[in-house]
């Protein structure tokens, strides 16, 4: 997996912009009611949010976003005090951010396209690193969560949150469930009395992928769990515990985890206790560690050669916002 056919991808099916019918399709462009309705369905869907980021003690802290969607939590972010930055991979996300803070007259400092394998901004430039629901989807965590040490301050924060493994979705929805639904649904679409077709809903995506992929490859679930977590077409997820956060994050220790939102379709769970144990959502709190230390060794020479890479980064960023 690679980095562009992330972008490709989520360029194309822009977060959370299906789960409401569409800017374009439904809203016809009217960006003002689209973030309306879709702010309104995120925090009804997910309303353990807006307590979660009250948690953060944002006001007057610089923030970084990493990972935008329609910008519900970015606008969130602002109104609670932040200094706020963002950085998307697509164009389609940036743009639409950019429409939104302006339409609704809010400060913000920085808003790029850009990847978070090479952040177009200098070190130690943030307080907090936020990103929700997007480093999951990262082929390259380690290059990641280098550079997420790198533009944090000594002291700073990341705040992230990651689909759980030890959550009813992940273990009994997505590994039993729906596996065996397809399963049972894959010779019927064989005997042509069910259609496989990527356009024809979930249940005909998945069996035109297991068709192209083929069925035992298909069901393995590290592979099952790549199209089960944002959609069929998503090319790549993977879900964490504690464990696999320290593992994939070694420049950080871990503070403190938190699990939240019991959502395991088609199981008729969605709003039932039970989130904080089996919870869909993984928070989990980060501090950057021998940053001190890396900052004092490399104060003389690091400046100019960190202002030089930033400027590389911002003006590949820019290329690729141009040429998108």
């Amino acid at each position: 997996m690679d980095e562009k056919t992330v972008q490709d991808f989520w360029q194309d099916h822009s977060c959370g912009d299906a789960l409401v019918g569409g800017l374009r399709d439904k809203f016809g462009g009217d960006y003002e009611k689209f973030f309306s309705d879709y702010d309104k369905f995120r925090y009804a869907m997910e309303s353990h949010i807006p307590a979660c980021l009250d948690g953060l003690g944002v006001s007057g802290k610089r923030v970084l976003e990493i990972g935008l969607g329609q910008g519900a939590d970015s606008e969130s972010l602002i109104r609670r005090g932040a200094r706020w930055s963002g950085v998307d991979l697509t164009s389609e996300s940036v743009e639409r951010v950019r429409t939104r803070l302006t339409l609704r007259d809010l400060p913000f400092d920085e808003l790029k396209q850009g990847s978070v394998l090479d952040l177009p901004y200098e070190d130690n430039s943030f307080d907090m690193v936020f990103s929700h629901g997007v480093l999951l989807v990262v082929p390259d965590v380690d290059q990641a969560q280098q550079e997420i040490h790198r533009v944090l301050r000594p002291g700073g924060e990341l705040v992230i949150m990651m689909y759980s493994r030890w959550s009813l979705n992940y273990l009994v929805a997505i590994g039993v469930v729906r596996r065996a639904a397809l399963l049972a649904a894959f010779p019927l679409a064989k005997a042509g009395l069910i259609k496989a077709d990527p356009d024809g809903g979930m249940l005909a995506a998945h069996l035109d992928n297991a068709n192209k992929i083929g069925l035992r490859r298909y069901l393995r679930l590290r592979e099952f769990t790549h199209y089960n977590t944002d959609g069929p077409g998503n090319p790549h997820a993977l879900v964490y515990d504690r464990r696999r956060i320290e593992r994939n994050f070694p420049s950080f220790r871990v503070t403190r985890t938190y699990k939240r939102f019991m959502h395991a379709p088609p199981l008729p769970v969605h709003g039932l206790p039970g989130g904080s144990v089996m919870g869909w959502h993984l928070w989990a709190h980060l501090s950057p560690v021998g940053q001190a230390a890396t900052s004092a060794g490399t104060a003389a020479s690091g400046a100019s050669a960190g202002s030089a890479s930033s400027a590389s980064s911002a003006s590949s960023a820019a290329g690729e916002l141009q040429a998108s």
